[in-house]
């Protein structure tokens, strides 16, 4: 298995706002390249305990080896089980969830997995390759009316009427299956902007796809909502989002004040100095959240 290539982003950020103590358990929802996991477990030491959780095989099998002798559980599953997940290790609360919804280089740097608009790859765009319906299926069984939806709702594409409208000329001709198929048929229905913009032309039909083939806005809504039963008086929850829908739902959760105290008012964004090293972090958004004590019972 080929070491991980991606770049943890905000590290400092999130361990600071976790506050972990020696002895401390704490949930890594998405485990990725490890670089969060492995602060993490260095910030709990060895009495304390790592989960790491990743929908990823790759991810997992690569931190089976990464992780050896160190305080750290891996899992392959959905962040939205972690309860099942910690029922599993016979763990009832935890001290802290760092959730890092962002796709990761490894996936992207995976010619096989369509993530990358260059790859010849199918455009398949699932994390986990065993689960679910493959993007490239997606696009070609969707009517154009319901594949403009998406790309609009998932992705916020103002263009998704006429990239729909490409989509189902094309594969009259032939069946889309590769990134680099889709990304072309994308990028010729766009219309020329000067000057270019600071993304590829396909970037958001790319997000909507995949947010729709892993049910992503999904599982963080349920996550949300099921991690507050399993977190400790006290414990601290840290999201870093990558897009508006995403970041919309954090903080619509963290706005609950029966059930947590927010600790950031707006969301954290990565220093101009992390951003020149690791472009992908600048549109990222952290941010946290104390759970508050259970009202007392009637």
């Amino acid at each position: 298995m080929s070491r991980t290539v991606h770049t943890s982003v905000m590290p400092a950020e999130a361990l600071s706002f976790l506050a972990l103590r020696p002895g401390d358990r704490v949930v890594d929802g998405t485990l990725g390249g490890g670089g969060h996991t492995r602060l993490l477990a260095e910030a709990v030491g060895p009495t304390g305990l790592v989960i790491g959780i990743d929908r990823d095989p790759g991810a997992i099998e690569r931190g089976a080896s990464a992780f050896a002798g160190l305080p750290v559980r891996l899992a392959q599953a959905n962040y939205r089980d972690i309860p099942e997940v910690l029922d599993a290790l016979a763990i009832d609360r935890v001290d802290a969830v760092l959730l890092d919804v962002g796709l990761s280089s490894d996936q992207l740097a995976d010619d096989t997995r369509g993530f990358s608009f260059d790859s010849e790859g199918p455009l398949d765009l699932r994390f986990d390759p065993t689960e679910g319906e493959p993007a490239w299926r997606l696009v070609n069984r969707l009517r154009p009316e319901t594949l403009a939806d998406l790309l609009y709702e998932y992705g916020e594409e103002r263009h998704s009427r006429r990239i729909a409208r490409r989509v189902a000329a094309a594969r009259e001709r032939e069946p889309i299956r590769t990134a680099r198929q889709f990304a072309a048929i994308v990028t010729a229905a766009v219309p020329r902007q000067y000057p270019p913009p600071r993304i590829h032309p396909a970037t958001r039909s790319f997000q909507a796809l995949r947010i729709a083939v892993n049910e992503e806005l999904k599982s963080l809504r349920i996550a949300l909502e099921r991690v507050p039963g399993r977190l400790a008086e006290g414990g601290r929850m840290v999201v870093i989002a990558f897009h508006s829908l995403e970041d919309r739902l954090v903080k619509q959760a963290f706005r609950n004040a029966q059930v947590w105290e927010c600790l950031t008012r707006s969301p954290v964004e990565a220093s101009e100095a992390e951003v020149a090293g690791n472009p992908r972090a600048r549109s990222a958004r952290l941010r946290a959240a104390r759970r508050l004590p259970d009202p007392p019972a009637a």
